[in-house]
């Protein structure tokens, strides 16, 4: 047998998989074929987006399920035997092993970075000589430093009989840490974007330490009620029985009308004191339970300072970050124990860090590789400048407001705006621009606006309701002020995450939603918020990072009144947005490629001194990312972390605003900045593959297929739809997508499907070899591609369908040309007459 006529499947079949079992594998229980590592980026272009290609490892060699210690990258006997090697070692970083093996069905390429196998980094093995799943264990422990025998290490992962099983990065970490604690680790800081699946990810940990009998008695903190309930009905339900709430509401509870038990570990005695039932293993809390006043503090002082082995932070930055923090007097009693922070930053400000209570995180999975892997979804920012935001506005002397109180004489600007002073012009214009940017885009689309404070969340929910009327009507609901001083609005929290409830649309705030709503189809985050925290901006922004397929959230936009996206950028975590756009006064609020008239596009990404932290803004006040500490934390008692209202607020209702600039901005494949339109992205987009037109051309021609080249171009982020669009319109009829890059890519004329059917019939010459049979068949597949392009052509079920089915059965078909690989020549010599005009 010819290895090098086999594929890569028969490859793997014939030759590595046997040798992987014969090296003493499980096949059913230590070996994963096809491992899914990332699933594609999603790619977004005005309101179209596409996937870049998922990316799976051929083989994860695991010593228990979820525990992968080596990968094996397969390749065709056509490439030489390391060509599989720079893959491998990719997917080994990601997954955190030693081992990366390359094979093309000869031998093994073993590729060793713990230097405890071989000597040397590569050795190439034969395939009888891979070594088996001991002896790449006992190295692996070796090289992480754990005891392989430690009952936490091979303690298994819950399963729920359903399938499912951790991403990778969540693996990671929960492997990372179960081994940090092997190893003695007493204070552990994970650091997972929003949306990653960090309560999930706890529970794993916590499961593995508890069922190892490694840690026997665990405290869970979160810092929303909302947080632990959910947290118990969901990922911690395997706990029930094991498990209580520290706080005095237990019994049951309604959520979207159905019940959820909640157990109580707390009852109130007959002096009217919280008393705690100790007899639990596993307890939730909220911060703000137990750090209060000292009758609240009581509740934890009742358990003994050596009774948790292991405390788990959630939004760590809030507890510990500062040593004055109430919260830290609760992990300061409890010191003895094993204390694992969780947050979605390592930093709160640049003085106070996670890292001077934890340490450095021991992993970090940031927004920006979400992104890149295919699991968040990524984002676009609308940027909208009012005039007096930037340049300030005073009021005349003597100038009282709207209740006739005399106005303090002082330049104010954004900083004041909806804080030290209410201009009603301000909050309809910001009002009217949402509901612009939504009635063109989708009025449905679940919205949250953030807003300073309470007052300035009804504001501009009266503001909402009066801009939408045919809405409001429709559903009363439509918007919501969602705060924590009303009980109506966070009665519809629920509603509003839920995917099923298409009501409230809109949700306007200030504190209650930065963090512990899983809203995964929220598509517009509204930022009208004065935003003075790195930490809450990140939290703000991952109310969006959910993709939620089966309702069509694939990405979302932020649109930024208080410049929160210019003054917070970190694009080592968050990457870059996928764009911004700022049009000039006038221009339409979606950018040109979405359906806007406007121009406006910001070459350099709107990039000026002015957009950087700690820069002098017009109006002479420092704006945030100055050192500026503004209103001061959060604590607990502030209505639900609600901002009080400052003492003096002057309300002004005739005083005029503008928008005087908007931008949009998105990414690249590669995480670059893009700032221009559609046809440019395709442009640069497949030059950079295909710099020449010969280039293209050699490409296309020598493709078995054409379909793979098309596959191809879409993985690199190119929208068909859009584009054939912009050339149909030229036309008058459908091009094919061969024509689009021609004509958009090379500047070449472009044909319609129906232009180059003509052109093939005229070259008949093409079809005297075949008999009349097979001449029928070409005639009909000509047809075929006019109406329906070149994939249906290439696909062998065509034959199936009408005309063919009455020109005979496919069988007969493929016959008339001798036989099915004659059938596929034939296609490709039809294929050739199609493209002539342009291959020639």
């Amino acid at each position: 047998m010819d290895k090098r006529s086999l594929t890569e499947t028969d490859i793997r079949t014939k030759y590595i998989t046997p040798a992987i079992i014969d090296a003493g594998w499980n096949i059913q229980t230590q070996v994963f074929e096809e491992y899914g590592v990332a699933d594609g980026r999603i790619m977004v272009r005005g309101r179209m987006h596409s996937r870049q290609a998922s990316r799976r490892a051929d083989y994860v060699l695991c010593y228990q399920k979820n525990q992968p210690i080596a990968v094996v990258e397969a390749k065709d006997n056509k490439h030489r035997l390391g060509d599989g090697m720079q893959q491998a070692l990719d997917y080994a970083e990601k997954l955190d092993v030693p081992f990366a093996i390359s094979s093309n069905g000869d031998s093994f390429l073993f590729h060793d970075r713990s230097g405890l196998i071989f000597q040397q980094p590569e050795t190439e093995l034969a395939l009888d000589s891979l070594p088996g799943p001991a002896q790449l264990w006992t190295a692996y422990c070796q090289w992480k430093g754990i005891d392989q025998n430690k009952s936490s290490v091979i303690q298994p992962y819950y399963d729920d009989g359903l399938g499912r099983s951790p991403r990778y990065y969540q693996m990671v970490a929960i492997n990372r840490t179960i081994e940090a604690v092997s190893k003695g680790q007493d204070r552990i800081l994970l650091v997972m974007a929003t949306g990653t699946g960090k309560t999930y990810t706890a529970f794993q940990i916590i499961w593995r330490l508890w069922k190892s009998k490694q840690k026997k008695r665990i405290l869970f903190l979160a810092d929303r009620n909302i947080l632990v309930d959910q947290t118990m009905n969901n990922d911690f339900k395997p706990f029930a029985g094991a498990m209580a709430k520290l706080s005095p509401r237990g019994g049951g509870m309604e959520r979207n009308g159905k019940k959820i038990e909640i157990t109580s570990a707390i009852e109130k005695g007959k002096d009217r004191t919280n008393k705690v039932d100790t007899s639990y293993e596993i307890y939730l809390g909220l911060y703000q339970a137990l750090s209060g006043p000292e009758e609240q503090r009581n509740v934890y002082k009742q358990f003994s300072p050596d009774f948790f082995d292991l405390i788990v932070i959630d939004e760590c930055h809030r507890g510990s970050a500062a040593e004055d923090s109430a919260w830290r007097s609760i992990l300061e009693y409890f010191s003895a124990a094993t204390h694992i922070g969780l947050t979605a930053t390592p930093k709160e400000t640049n003085e106070v860090s996670n890292t001077h209570y934890f340490g450095e995180p021991i992993y970090t999975y940031s927004l920006k590789q979400g992104i890149d892997d295919g699991y968040l979804a990524p984002y676009k920012v609308i940027r909208v400048d009012f005039d007096k935001d930037l340049q300030g506005w005073r009021p005349d002397k003597g100038q009282t407001d709207k209740h006739g109180h005399l106005i303090d004489d002082r330049i104010y600007n954004q900083r004041d705006f909806d804080k030290n002073i209410v201009v009603e012009q301000r909050t309809q214009l910001v009002a009217q621009t949402i509901t612009e940017y939504m009635k063109k885009t989708d009025p449905m689309q679940k919205t949250i606006v953030f807003c300073d404070n309470i007052d300035h969340a009804e504001r501009m929910r009266q503001a909402l309701v009066n801009l939408n009327p045919e809405q409001v009507r429709k559903n009363r609901k439509y918007v919501m002020r969602i705060t924590g001083d009303e009980k109506e609005g966070k009665d519809e929290l629920d509603h509003f995450i839920d995917p099923e409830e298409d009501y409230p649309v809109i949700a306007t705030t200030s504190k209650l939603m930065t963090t512990g709503v899983d809203a995964k189809t929220c598509k517009l985050i509204v930022l009208d918020q004065r935003i003075q925290s790195m930490t809450e901006f990140k939290q703000i922004i991952g109310r969006g990072t959910r993709i939620d397929e089966e309702y069509n959230k694939h990405w979302f936009t932020i649109l930024d009144f208080k410049k929160a996206t210019e003054l917070f950028a970190d694009p080592k975590f968050d990457g870059d947005p996928e764009r911004i756009y700022q049009p000039k006064p006038g221009d339409d609020i979606l950018p040109p490629d979405e359906g806007g008239e406007s121009g406006g596009w910001d070459n350099n990404g709107g990039l000026d001194g002015t957009d950087l932290p700690g820069v002098q803004e017009p109006g002479g006040d420092y704006m945030p990312g100055s050192g500026d500490s503004g209103t001061g934390p959060w604590q607990p008692g502030d209505d639900n972390g609600e901002p009080r209202e400052p003492r003096k607020v002057f309300v002004v209702d005739n005083v005029k605003f503008s928008v005087i600039e908007q931008r949009v901005q998105y990414l690249d494949s590669n995480g670059k900045l893009i700032t221009e339109n559609l046809t440019d992205f395709t442009r640069k987009s497949v030059k950079g593959h295909y710099a020449t037109l010969s280039d293209f051309l050699k490409h296309w021609n020598s493709a078995e297929r054409k379909q793979a080249v098309i596959d191809e171009l879409t993985s690199q982020g190119v929208l068909w739809d859009d584009l054939i669009e912009q050339v149909k319109e030229k036309l008058g009829d459908e091009p094919d997508p061969f024509d689009v890059i021609i004509h958009i890519v090379y500047g070449q004329p472009a044909l319609t499907r129906k232009q180059r059917v003509t052109h093939a019939k005229r070259r008949r010459n093409y079809f005297d070899r075949y008999n009349e049979q097979a001449q029928a068949v070409m005639d009909a597949l000509l047809d075929k591609y006019s109406d329906t392009g070149v994939a249906t052509i290439e696909d062998t079920k065509v034959l199936k369908l009408p005309p063919f089915d009455k020109l005979g059965t496919p069988i007969e078909l493929l016959k008339a040309f001798g036989n099915k690989e004659d059938y596929h020549k034939a296609v490709r010599i039809l294929e050739d007459s199609i493209y002539q005009d342009d291959a020639s």
